[in-house]
Order: C-alpha cells, then structure tokens, then sequence
C-alpha cells in the first residue's frame, strides 16, 4: 500500500500538475504564516520569537497530518489510502514549475516583455530590467532548485518519516520562501527558519545534483559539481543548479535585485554562452528522468525496509 499510494500521487502529479481550481494545503501554510510573523515580527527577541514560530507551526502540521491519518485509517483503510494519496500530490511539484518554465522560454521567443512577466511567476527576483538571456538562466536555475525542493526533498522525507514528514518538510519550506530572507525586515525572525530549511535540504539538494548527474549519463560532471556546488549564496541551491550548469555548459549565477536590494551572487560554471529553448527541453527531460529514479529509489527502499 505505501508504493501504490505513492505511485498514484507521482502519475497524478506527471498528468495534472498543480490545478488552479484545486485548494493547496500549502495557501493555508502561507497564511498561518503570515499571521504569526504579522503578530510576532515586532518588539524585541524577534529571533526567537521567529526560531518558536517556526517550530510551531512544523509541529503542528507533523501531528496534525499524523492525527488526521489515524482518524481516517480508523473509519476506513480506503479513506486513508485516497488521503494519503491527495497529500502526497499536494507536495510534489515537479510538472508545474516544469509548464511554467516552458511557458517562460516560449514567450521569449515572442518578446522579451512577456518572458519578463512569466519569469516573475516563478521568481523572487525583480525581473523588470532582466535581458533575454538573464530570464532564461533564471527560469533554468528555478528549475533545477525546484526539482530538489518541490520533488526529491519531498519524498526524501517521505522515506524517512512517511507522509506526516513530507507535509512538515512543506512547511518547512513554505516558512523559508516566506520569511527566509536577509531582508531588514525578516533579517531576524526569519534567521531560524532559514537554517531550517538548509538543514533540511541538506542531504536532498546533493541527492538531487547526484541523480541530474546519472540521468545525463555523464558521471565525470560530479567534480563539476563538487567544485561549484558550494559557490552559491545558499549551502543547498548551488548543487543541483551547478548539475544542471554542467549538463548544458553554461553559467549561472550572478548579481540579483530582491526586493530593491542588490544581491551578487557567485557565479556557477565558466561558459557565458547564449542559452536557446533547446537547453530548456534538455533542462526538463534531466527532471523527469531524475524524478523517475527518485521515485524507483523511495519504492525499492521502502520495500528492503
């Protein structure tokens, strides 16, 4: 039953995505937020109250989930394989990032205003003053520090701590891409929350950059990657964007504006060439194919166990 309900959650995911239509867990994560950083974010001991905050709110969604799961496994075992099958979905995010970054290099390829307002779907940056080639890198990092995030990080903890880790590891997540910020504001009470979130995509963004690696058939970009991997603002990001980088000879990073504020990031890889929208298709085939071994990992583990 544990490989089956993970085996529907992933084809669900592949075929639908995330549906607009569909209520996602991670908006009431996004709100539960909000409303405690707007409460706690003031006064004095913010790093605290943050570090509080943020172990809270994991907590509360770890044994939520849990309780939820036993609630529904006590009135039906069908019921609690359909539940565990839609939170599994809710926390897999590998198809939409990859429409939104196809939609990103198709619409440059009719303007370069248009790819600036699809980039800025996808991204934290501001991306109003981007060239052609800073969107499509932009669009092409977000992808590979999505795959981690939104795919291999997910079922990492799915293994380990089964679907109450998963949903935890989402908030986790949810917490950094909301509060995580070197920003004046969340400076402070987002610093613990952004340790958090390195600390827990810390074996998950190297997992990642390994199977980017083994899904191009080219084992000899791992000394690409364990050269550049570390050259990256985040000590999780830059491996899978160094894989990616690797896999298409390119260079990523450099400076970024979030939020007015200058950030200049180091670069990853060597080559400044031109990227072109046959990299985003190689870009999404190395995601799907290291989604797949990922998946095949998490079942033939889960069955030795």
């Amino acid at each position: 039953m544990f490989n089956l309900q993970l085996i529907v959650a992933w084809l669900l995911d592949v075929v639908l995505g995330d549906p607009a239509w569909l209520p996602h867990p991670v908006v009431l994560f996004g709100k539960m937020i909000a409303r405690g950083e707007h409460a706690l974010n003031k006064g004095q001991h913010r790093r605290l109250k943050g570090a509080l905050l943020a172990i809270v709110l994991v907590l509360l969604v770890f044994f939520g989930t849990w309780g939820l799961m036993k609630l529904c496994a006590m009135l039906s075992p069908w019921l609690s394989f359909i539940l565990q099958v839609i939170l599994i979905f809710f926390c897999l995010a590998g198809t939409t990032l990859i429409r939104e970054v196809r939609e990103v290099f198709f619409a440059l390829d009719r303007s370069l205003d248009e790819g600036r307002k699809q980039v800025a779907r996808i991204v934290g940056r501001d991306t109003t003053q981007l060239t052609d080639q800073e969107v499509r890198k932009a669009a092409l990092e977000t992808l590979a520090e999505n795959l981690s995030d939104g795919v291999i990080a997910p079922l990492f903890w799915y293994l380990l701590l089964g679907v109450p880790g998963m949903m935890a590891y989402k908030m986790v997540n949810t917490l950094d891409s909301m509060i995580g910020y070197h920003s004046e504001r969340y400076l402070h009470f987002g610093c613990f929350a952004a340790r958090f979130d390195d600390l827990a995509n810390y074996i998950p963004a190297r997992l990642t950059a390994l199977l980017m690696v083994l899904a191009s058939g080219r084992p000899q970009l791992l000394s690409f990657v364990k050269r550049f991997g570390r050259c990256h603002a985040s000590p999780n990001s830059g491996y899978p964007e160094s894989a990616l980088a690797g896999i298409l000879n390119c260079r990523f990073g450099g400076p970024h504006i979030y939020f007015g504020e200058i950030f200049d990031k180091p670069y990853i890889g060597t080559n400044e060439r031109d990227l072109t929208t046959a990299d985003m298709h190689i870009a999404v085939r190395i995601n799907r194919i290291s989604e797949f071994l990922m998946v095949a990992i998490t079942i033939a583990l889960s069955l030795l166990w």
